[in-house]
């Protein structure tokens, strides 16, 4: 179904987030390994970025797929076909690397800085551009006017799609089948919240919270890049009926593969 088709792609740039981040993270607090090459950053600050703009892509893609589950459940195969679910992920991708191949090209034009320490785990553009001594308006301005495209018309579109869904869902004659539509909405909703807040927040605070102490700007900054991919297999897992008794089937599987060898 289109849902588990998503719910893949929202695992693999999980892995991908969590796999450009993770190890170095781990590499300053137990081997306090705290030097990255500068090319090597820029690399790691697309990757984080892009990928970030995808997932964003992915969770519109998830909100339309319920709109149509929902609204017109009747044709919700024959619209979201594999084609189009594979067209939909396509673009979603094409749009994450367009939107922001710029910002390392920029970034990588500066060639003077107050200091080479990055009060962050990992190369965020901000961070990374307001170490330089030039003018940093340009890049401030492209970061804005992604922002402003990926979370405001991203999360505005969602919004569109489950306002619908609640027109729709409050025109259902019982309340057990509002509760159970409302219910096929409810992981998806947790995952948006979990995703949207952090990056706002952090958006938010390096562009006019001056008065913000450093370490709140670093514990925002890796919240919105460490949470989704950890409760984002939590939440459908819990809600997902069928990803449950798959996991229990395993479950109950690799118990009797220990009886057996005992």
């Amino acid at each position: 179904e289109p849902m588990y088709l998503f719910l893949s792609m929202l695992a693999v740039i999980d892995l991908v987030l969590s796999s450009s981040t993770m190890p170095k993270l781990l590499s300053i607090f137990w081997l306090d390994d705290r030097e990255i090459g500068f090319h090597v950053c820029l690399l790691q600050m697309f990757v984080i970025h892009s990928f970030a703009t995808i997932e964003s892509g992915i969770f519109l893609a998830m909100a339309f797929d319920r709109y149509v589950a929902i609204c017109a459940p009747l044709r919700h195969k024959t619209i979201l076909t594999h084609r189009i679910v594979a067209q939909i992920g396509l673009a979603a991708t094409l749009r994450g690397f367009l939107y922001i191949c710029p910002l390392p090209l920029l970034a990588r034009r500066y060639t003077s800085f107050h200091t080479n320490v990055i009060a962050h785990s990992y190369c965020e553009h901000m961070a990374v551009v307001m170490l330089s001594c030039e003018d940093i308006s340009i890049s401030n301005l492209y970061g804005m006017i992604i922002g402003f495209l990926v979370l405001i018309i991203d999360s505005l579109c969602i919004g569109l799609s489950y306002f619908l869904i609640f027109q729709a869902v409050m025109s259902l004659a019982t309340v057990e089948a509002r509760l159970k539509a409302f219910s096929t909405c409810s992981s998806h909703v947790c995952a948006i919240l979990a995703f949207y807040i952090p990056i706002v927040v952090s958006s938010m605070i390096h562009r006019f919270g001056h008065n913000v102490p450093p370490p709140a700007h670093t514990l925002l900054a890796n919240f919105y890049l460490i949470i989704p991919p950890v409760l984002n297999p939590i939440v459908y897992a819990v809600r997902t009926k069928e990803i449950r008794q798959r996991l229990a089937k395993m479950r109950s599987f690799g118990r009797g593969g220990v009886k057996n060898l005992v």
